[in-house]
């Protein structure tokens, strides 16, 4: 099997066990300015970041696409995701980065909290509330007063509720408030994640969910404007894209690493997909 995307814990440094609750805070030119305001495409297997952009501007590459920005925004990059940053030099800010498996925790109280991390996006914002709830918890993660626990839990709730009604708010103005396929939405890219390696068909999903088909299709119609199948095959194309673009596996060890049995069948769906062929994409990309 070829090399694998680069994978940090946190950006140079070597993967090590993650803390189930692990939280940080740091400054954004402590990693930035000594790799000269550029960070390499690489990815976290279990750890989530918040940008907390208060000047300047860039670019964030997510899987491949650009995601231009301007301060003040916030950035959200969720576990798993290939990002890069290319920033503005002297830019400002400050980088929330939480485990996957604390999120997961705290989505147990409140399932809403887990779309924050659906996907690399970004959102402009007025400094306030946010900024200021961010310092207190740094300042709260390098204090052991009494209390201590319960004030950072409170505190990294706090964020992630201002940050989920940001988002929404972005979202209903973009396209208009959608109830609950919403949240029926979210659950099934969730399932999509954990999934899309087993070949399991569109049916299934629903049934998994305790849905109808025809319930799940009308929900992605209305949340994306595109079918079950559509968001399905989007997410096998795009770790296809990953294991081209970032990795030197062959074009039959990416079939295989996808669930698909038979690498001829793989190209042919990729092609159908890309309008170019696994090898052709590529060598496109140098």
């Amino acid at each position: 099997m070829g090399a694998a995307i680069p994978s940090f814990f946190l950006f140079g440094e070597a993967p090590k066990t993650i803390d189930h609750r692990f939280l940080h805070i740091e400054a954004l030119d402590d990693r930035s300015r000594p790799n000269e305001w550029n960070i390499r495409p690489h990815a976290h297997e279990r750890l989530c970041h918040v940008f907390l952009m208060t000047t300047g501007e860039g670019v964030m590459t997510a899987e491949g696409e650009p995601l231009p920005f301007s301060a003040p925004c916030l950035i959200v990059v969720p576990a798993g995701v290939v990002h890069g940053l290319s920033l503005r030099a002297e830019s400002t800010g400050q980088v929330l980065t939480l485990s996957a498996d604390y999120l997961d925790d705290l989505a147990l109280r409140d399932r809403d909290l887990a779309a924050v991390f659906r996907g690399p996006t970004c959102a402009p914002f007025e400094e306030g509330d946010f900024a200021l709830r961010l310092s207190l918890l740094e300042r709260e993660l390098n204090w052991r007063a009494p209390g201590h626990v319960a004030a950072v839990e409170g505190l990294l709730l706090s964020l992630l509720a201002d940050l989920l009604r940001l988002m929404r708010l972005r979202d209903e103005r973009e396209r208009g408030p959608e109830g609950p396929h919403v949240d029926l939405i979210a659950r099934y890219r969730q399932l999509v994640e954990e999934r899309y390696r087993r070949g399991d068909d569109v049916g299934a999903y629903a049934a998994a969910l305790g849905v109808t088909s025809g319930r799940l299709r009308d929900a992605c119609q209305r949340v994306t404007g595109g079918s079950p199948l559509k968001l399905l095959h989007d997410r096998v194309m795009l770790e296809a894209r990953r294991a081209l673009l970032y990795s030197n596996m062959t074009v039959s060890e990416v079939a295989f690493h996808l669930g698909f049995e038979d690498p001829a069948y793989f190209s042919r769906f990729f092609t159908r997909h890309a309008g170019c062929s696994p090898r052709a994409f590529r060598d496109r990309a140098g």
